[in-house]
């Protein structure tokens, strides 16, 4: 198999619940994998709110008036519609070449995220520390908070994952992000901690450290920036520092094929 024929590594970014970062992390993680080289697409299924295109194009614009080079990802919008499964079938059908191919669903439940779910090779979903964003994978017993049963998301990534492997026999990994809360007290940050590994066990993903400051990643939006994007940064802080090395960590927790950290300066 040549290099052009090789598939491409399919990371689909799945969350019912709105708030959780779901399309800031997309977005980080396909402009990492282009700053270390990788040649990455992105697809954007949200075609109502666009966030992903919004942020890349926004990125191609502040980067011409600077004259800057910033590696930034090819990016599609697919419209919800009658034609929407077909294209996205088309699209990755097309991704020869590339190394992987980053995919936000929306944030409800469609078709077409179904479809993007079902055609995974890795699947992230970034959930708040809190046992509202929990709920949406797992119910726990309101007295002990023990797990009683997993919940309607997990279900679905369950499917997702069952017709992937009847498709090519191809295993899925499931990543649970999670973000931090700093206004959430201790102990229930570790009941929540403890809910995630026991429900990891019996659905069978693995929880991963995710964003604490995800204000500052939204603050770059209305330039496209990233963390990564040190030499464009021109108000770098030490809570940038720490924000930067929380996405380095969760990009080396993720496990990507071929990824290296020290391909990011």
């Amino acid at each position: 198999m040549t290099a052009k024929d090789k598939r491409a590594h399919i990371i689909v970014l799945g969350n019912e619940k709105g708030g959780s970062g779901k399309s800031t992390t997309a977005v980080h993680i396909g402009v990492a994998l282009a700053h270390a080289g990788f040649r990455t697409a992105m697809l954007d299924l949200d075609s109502r709110q666009r966030t992903v295109a919004r942020y890349l194009e926004n990125r191609v614009a502040f980067a011409k008036a600077r004259d800057l080079a910033l590696p930034t990802p090819d990016v599609a919008v697919i419209a919800d519609g009658p034609d929407a499964l077909a294209e996205l079938a088309l699209r990755l059908e097309q991704a020869a070449g590339f190394d992987f191919i980053v995919i936000d669903t929306p944030g409800r439940d469609s078709d077409l995220g179904r479809a993007a779910l079902a055609r995974a090779d890795t699947i992230v979903t970034p959930i708040n520390d809190s046992f509202v964003d929990f709920d949406l994978i797992g119910q726990v017993d309101p007295e002990t908070f023990v797990v009683k049963r997993p919940s309607f998301y997990a279900e679905l990534i369950w499917d997702a994952r069952r017709l992937r492997a009847k498709a090519d026999g191809a295993t899925v990994d499931w990543v649970v992000l999670r973000n931090r809360l700093a206004s959430l007290e201790a102990r229930n940050r570790k009941r929540v901690g403890a809910a995630l590994e026991a429900l990891s066990k019996r659905v069978g993903f693995r929880v991963v450290g995710g964003l604490s400051e995800r204000v500052i990643f939204r603050e770059f939006f209305p330039r496209g920036l990233t963390l990564l994007d040190r030499d464009a940064l021109e108000d770098f802080s030490l809570s940038h520092v720490g924000a930067r090395a929380e996405l380095r960590a969760l990009l080396a927790a993720l496990a990507l094929p071929g990824w290296d950290p020290e391909k990011l300066a």
